[in-house]
């Protein structure tokens, strides 16, 4: 074949292409997704839909905890928090508002990153993904977890510790509860949540010790590894200074109680603040002849404050264990 054949097969092509771009409809853009469930985020986020579905963000609105200890959600303040419309809809570290649908997904995944004017918050720009997430830098910031875990203080306690302030040692919430996995930043986020229903992460977050002096029992407890006040968050949770003495035959006395760590209830006048604020510790003595003997000493950790008998509390059976240490005579 001539060149000059190839040029006439070339300008035909050329033309038949052109013809065709004239004559043939550009293809529709595609429909804008109405965002209605976080189900609709599973396809494509399998791993983080799993992470948030067995995390206490999912279980917001259904913890059997939460609706008795808000009658049901009578108290509709609750709703804002534990069913809320989009973080970003409303101004940064503001209290969020609540919803009325889809009330049982509690904190879901539309509620952190659904934008105001209906994009979907990520942390790249992807135009080629299903969502074409818009990367938005707020999604890191302690002012957005503020519009809910503020409402006790949670963030003004952390902006008062040493974790916030700018040097090697900033760590924010996102860095203690929703580390990379595995420690590496390829893999992404872990949306589990972890917090105050995980003991694990409350164990970490105090030291108890305890010594002899002058004969007494001498016990601290100091807040070595939450960024906020020990406990924090929920005025419902309370921590528990326990002792007892402990017998040659291996028996065991009644707990005594010793000191609470919590932020009472605003109905609650008769009640102050004794949370433990982050670095800070509590020192206390036992007096008592019966704790010259062999004793225990045990901090203990609850999402309801109250026991069924006040009188003669069972830490063991209502509370969970945080660290428990034996002091010899």
């Amino acid at each position: 074949m001539n060149i000059r054949a190839i040029a006439g097969l070339v300008l035909l092509a050329l033309g038949a292409w052109a013809l065709k771009s004239i004559f043939v409809a550009p293809a529709p853009p595609a429909e804008p997704v109405v965002w209605e469930s976080s189900q609709q985020c599973a396809q494509c986020h399998a791993q983080v839909y799993d992470e948030w579905k067995v995390s206490w963000h999912a279980q917001a609105f259904t913890d059997p905890d939460v609706r008795a200890q808000t009658n049901d959600f009578a108290n509709k303040d609750c709703i804002d928090c534990h069913a809320p419309q989009p973080v970003l809809s409303t101004v940064l570290g503001d209290r969020v508002l609540p919803r009325t649908t889809r009330m049982i997904e509690g904190v879901d995944c539309i509620a952190c990153h659904l934008t105001a004017d209906g994009r979907v918050a990520g942390t790249v720009d992807n135009a080629s993904a299903a969502c074409r997430p818009v990367a938005t830098r707020d999604l890191l910031k302690p002012e957005y977890c503020a519009g809910c875990h503020n409402q006790h203080g949670t963030v003004d306690q952390w902006r008062q510790s040493k974790y916030a302030q700018p040097g090697p040692g900033y760590q924010d919430c996102v860095a203690c509860h929703m580390p990379h996995r595995d420690g590496d930043p390829s893999k992404g986020r872990d949306h589990t949540m972890h917090g105050g229903h995980d003991i694990a992460i409350v164990r970490r977050a105090v030291e108890l010790r305890v010594a002899r002096q002058d004969g007494a029992a001498v016990v601290e407890v100091e807040n070595t590894g939450a960024g906020h006040n020990y406990p924090t968050d929920e005025r419902s949770r309370a921590s528990d200074l326990f002792w007892r003495t402990l017998s040659a035959d291996g028996s065991k006395g009644e707990w005594n109680a010793l000191h609470r760590f919590r932020n009472p209830y605003r109905h609650e006048v008769d009640l102050v603040n004794t949370e433990l604020p982050a670095g800070q510790k509590v020192t206390l003595r036992i007096e008592s002849e019966a704790a010259r003997g062999e004793i225990e000493v045990a901090l203990f950790y609850k999402l309801s404050p109250y026991y069924q008998d006040p009188q003669r509390p069972d830490p063991e059976r209502e509370a969970q264990l945080v660290h428990s240490v034996r002091l010899a005579p």
